[in-house]
């Protein structure tokens, strides 16, 4: 039951992270580029604040079910 629910956040991960170079190409293109301008440390840091973020809805969710 775990690893359906585990296929079905990465599918809609997928989905929402395809939507940005589906639609509007050259906007995705320029923001990878931004990205060359950012030290590795506030690289690390957006990730970490993502993976935060991530566990903190999947918290949530589980404690609202």
């Amino acid at each position: 039951m775990i690893w359906i629910d585990l296929l079905r956040a990465l599918g809609l991960l997928l989905i929402l992270e395809g939507l940005l170079p589906l639609f509007t190409p050259e906007r995705w293109r320029a923001a990878l580029r931004r990205f060359e301008l950012v030290s590795p440390r506030q690289i690390r840091r957006a990730g970490l604040v993502a993976v935060a973020a991530g566990v903190a809805l999947l918290v949530v969710a589980r404690w609202w079910s």
